[in-house]
């Protein structure tokens, strides 16, 4: 069996105002009902393919987990990053906690790309399993279609022949558009997705080569690792000390014992907002839109009360959020991480939170804000529980709008129900749970000379959050 290796990070830039830090595109239903994410673990969810193992970061953990269990997918072990150290470190940790039994067959991919021939993904990866045991490090190169500057290529030892795996020349880094399409003329050449198949043994052995400065660390953080509720935390001091840098740099480019597998799945890494164009469509849009008179442009609202009208619009993109908007030149897509740099900058949240924050209870989003006052609604989902605790500076009414709510205030717990109210007096302790089988909503009103989110003392939480 293979074992998935999912990496599940990421910094939420390139498709901004919808992907944010803390919220990247791989948890976004971009392209169909499942996430990213989950349209990942379900692509292995068969007999062939052992419980996936997720890296992924602290932020994520709930997100990630949550999301699996949505699909019916609660076997994937997630481990915790505690800081971004690149694909390399993620990839070595993967192959040294398989350490014990080294023949295991590893396939290490990212989680927010789009395949859109699932069954042909699948029957490249069987093709390269042969190699794989053989002791070769296997990537899977998507047959380029056209001339692409955003990727990096594979330079194989031959033409390229769907499905038969084929010895890899060289790595390429992103060319510019003469070179690109002196590569698509070629027929030797393939995008390089980012997909590996290995050994356990030999992805050890091959960072022993290449990259041994690696080694000592990542095994340090993970002996020195904890489990915490259902994941494993990798020890923070010694995770710190491994060089970051990408698996490609660090092994890939330097190893001899590489072969690619060329396919066509429809693969989409969906790098840009240009990937989710429709081909041959004038205008491709998402949900509340009108558009008039508009080619070549993407139009998208992800708000049902923001309708995002185009007029006279070519080669636009424009993305609506509830706390953002996006109007670009198609040409210029590549700088909309620029933008969010600028945006940092200034010291905009919209850089790199969403609007709509997540917690392991649920979720909980302002709808407005004062100077003395924040109007909140928050989900909390069957069985989550809030903290037990208190605030210095507000007080705080909670309306339940639906479901039913389980509120502790000092020593006295008791239901409320939809349409009922309750008032938490300022400095009280108190807790909020959801003992039903459906989503609870409220709406909360705090009242006070500060409402930010680091006013709180935790007295107890069933997530282990200090």
């Amino acid at each position: 069996m293979i074992t998935p290796i999912i990496l599940c990070g990421g910094s939420g830039t390139r498709l901004w105002p919808l992907s944010r830090k803390s919220y990247p595109k791989q948890f976004l239903p971009l392209v169909r009902e499942q996430t990213l994410f989950q349209g990942t673990l379900a692509r292995f969810s068969c007999k062939d393919f052992a419980a996936p193992v997720v890296l992924t970061a602290e932020e994520f953990r709930f997100i990630a987990t949550d999301q699996a269990q949505a699909i019916g997918l609660a076997d994937a072990r997630v481990v915790i990053e505690p800081s971004p150290r690149d694909t390399a470190a993620a990839v070595l940790a993967a192959a040294l906690i398989h350490e014990a039994e080294p023949a295991t067959l590893l396939l290490i991919l990212p989680s927010d790309h789009e395949i859109g021939d699932e069954t042909g993904f699948l029957k490249a990866i069987a093709a390269g399993v042969g190699a794989a045991q053989r002791g070769q490090i296997v990537t899977f190169g998507i047959a380029p279609t056209r001339p692409e500057t955003a990727y990096g290529y594979l330079e194989l030892t031959e033409a390229v022949k769907l499905g038969t795996p084929v010895p890899v020349k060289n790595f390429r880094e992103k060319p510019d558009a003469v070179t690109a399409a002196e590569f698509l003329a070629a027929g030797r050449y393939l995008w390089n997705a980012g997909i590996f198949l290995a050994r356990a043994g030999d992805l050890i052995a091959a960072f022993k080569t290449h990259a041994p400065e690696m080694i000592s660390p990542v095994r340090a953080a993970i002996e020195g690792g904890q489990a915490d509720l259902d994941f494993v935390r990798l020890d923070a001091a010694h995770w710190a000390e491994v060089p970051a840098i990408s698996f490609d740099y660090a092994v890939m480019e330097k190893a001899t014992n590489v072969t690619a597998v060329p396919v066509d799945c429809g693969w989409n890494d969906l790098g840009s907002w240009d990937a989710l164009i429709e081909p041959g469509q004038d205008v491709t849009t998402h949900g509340a839109v009108t558009a008039i008179d508009v080619t070549g442009s993407y139009l998208r609202s992800e708000e049902p009360n923001v309708h995002l009208v185009g007029l006279g619009l070519k080669d636009i993109v424009a993305v609506a959020t509830r706390d953002a908007v996006l109007i670009a030149d198609r040409s210029r897509l590549q700088d909309v991480k620029t933008a969010v740099a600028t945006l940092k900058k200034k010291k905009a949240p919209q850089a790199e939170e969403y609007p709509r924050f997540h917690r392991p209870w649920g979720w909980y989003e302002t709808l407005c804000l004062g100077t003395r006052f924040q109007v909140k609604r928050i989900m909390v989902k069957p069985g989550g529980v809030l903290s037990l605790q208190s605030h210095f500076h507000r007080s705080e009414h909670w309306i339940v709008v639906a479901g039913t709510a389980e509120v502790t205030i000092g020593e006295t717990a008791r239901l409320v129900t939809e349409n009922q109210s309750v008032y938490i007096p300022l400095g009280e302790k108190h807790r909020l749970a959801n003992p039903g089988k459906v989503p609870m909503y409220l709406i909360e009103v705090q009242t006070g000379a500060y409402v930010g989110e680091d006013d709180i003392i935790r007295y107890q939480d069933v997530y282990n959050r200090s």
